[in-house]
């Protein structure tokens, strides 16, 4: 089979490399010549453990290629892949206009039976749109069908969620777009995953309401870890205990300064620009995008009890992608509580593992080191924003040793509270009763 992503993007491009380790030919196609150039060279333009070795070695077979023509994905494809991105509007629904354009130019491009299926995350209904933008720019008489195929991939675990999937969902109209959609995913049919077969509105809706459930999880520890700290309980045994139960489950109850990245950020927002159009009140989903923008408040807040007035304080930030094993600092709470801390007077220096030439683009005035001892150096405090496993080990008395006052504000629950006031740091932490 032959098969044509349209965006090499994340999604775009892990959609596309994984196929073609199924064996599948693969054409993706990106409007950016900049971006193929490099690809075609095994280059990735983002970090995501696993995927240039993935894109290097089809290359190489032959089995991926990558263009800047559309035409050339969709020529000699039975299934065609959009995966474009929908960015967010000011009143939080998903701009559509990229993939009205490439529905329109795949249409100009069809002489016989296509698949085009939505990667993108798009609202119910998208798909009888893209029915319509094709059906009004195609060739008379080629018949085509749209589907949805959501994706669930975690970046910096990407390549082993596509491989080893909890489920693969396919909505479409026919028997023959789901048989063709089956087909493609045939090679996870020997590891027994499961595939769920709906409509097209169903399956763009069940993306959503994954992504929007998961971070409601999230703003509920964080509320929890909150009342932790006032009441002197450990959210860790809390979290521990609730997970436990099978109706919960352990995954997402970690407390931390919010979520962020760019799923969970625009995909709760859009979910309820939906549901207000529908005249639905999602209180919940919209409670626990409340409770994320407070926590990351909190977090400031946690950092000024420490050190008292922030202006003129010298501020390091360890951790600055929204999770570890990742570049994006799309919605990442390091980037609102840098701008707070720059607003409030503080001086602040910084390092993160990967994520620094992206950060320096958005926020240029923070001094940006080679390690966390070079900002520990001097500093007033140090906060620990992303969970990387190389903070998980620091040398701590040297970290101590290097600071002004040894102030460390923990954001990600590392280390434990007792070990670190025996070094010696004024700490705290997330849900942990360790300050009033």
């Amino acid at each position: 089979m032959h098969i044509g992503v349209i965006g090499t993007g994340y999604v775009g491009l892990v959609t596309g490399a994984c196929f073609s380790e199924f064996g599948v030919n693969v054409t993706c196609v990106d409007r950016d010549e900049k971006k193929i150039r490099m690809l075609r060279r095994g280059n990735i333009p983002f970090y995501e453990p696993g995927l240039s070795e993935i894109v290097s070695r089809n290359l190489d077979q032959k089995r991926l290629a990558f263009s800047t023509k559309l035409k050339d994905a969709v020529r000699d494809a039975l299934v065609v892949f959009i995966a474009v991105g929908t960015p967010p509007r000011g009143d939080g629904s998903a701009d559509l206009e990229y993939v009205r354009e490439v529905a329109e130019e795949i249409a100009g491009h069809i002489d016989s039976y296509k698949v085009v299926v939505t990667k993108s995350t798009v609202p119910v209904g998208t798909g009888r749109k893209i029915r319509e933008w094709i059906s009004k720019k195609i060739k008379k008489g080629v018949d085509f069908d749209v589907a949805s195929n959501p994706e669930f991939l975690r970046e910096g675990s990407a390549i082993e969620d596509f491989m080893r999937p909890d489920r693969v969902v396919i909505g479409a109209e026919t028997p023959q777009a789901v048989a063709i959609l089956k087909d493609l995913y045939r090679p996870l049919y020997l590891i027994e995953t499961p595939v769920v077969i709906t409509d097209i509105e169903t399956a763009e809706l069940i993306k959503y309401a994954s992504n929007s459930f998961l971070a409601t999880k999230i703003s509920f520890i964080n509320e929890i870890a909150n009342l932790c700290d006032r009441v002197g309980a450990d959210v860790h045994v809390v979290a521990k205990a609730m997970g436990l139960d099978r109706r919960i489950g352990p995954k997402f109850l970690h407390p931390g300064p919010g979520y962020g990245g760019s799923c969970f950020p625009k995909d709760t927002r859009a979910l309820l620009h939906i549901a207000r159009n529908e005249g639905v009140d999602l209180g919940v989903v919209r409670a626990a995008v409340e409770a994320n923008e407070r926590q990351r408040k909190i977090s400031v807040e946690k950092l000024r009890g420490l050190v008292g007035s922030i202006r003129g304080k010298r501020i390091g930030i360890i951790g600055l992608s929204f999770k570890p094993n990742t570049n994006d600092i799309r919605e990442a709470p390091s980037v609102y509580i840098i701008q707070e801390l720059i607003k409030k007077g503080a001086d602040v220096s910084a390092y993160d593992p990967v994520a620094v030439p992206w950060m320096k683009k958005v926020l240029p005035e923070v001094k940006y080191r080679k390690d966390p001892y070079a900002v520990a150096k001097g500093a007033d405090a140090m906060v620990l924003v992303t969970e990387w496993n190389e903070f998980r080990n620091l040398d701590l008395a040297r970290i101590k040793s290097l600071m002004r006052s040894p102030n460390f504000l923990d954001l990600r629950n590392v280390y434990e509270p007792e070990m670190m006031k025996r070094i010696g740091f004024n700490y705290d932490c997330v849900g942990r009763g360790v300050r009033e």
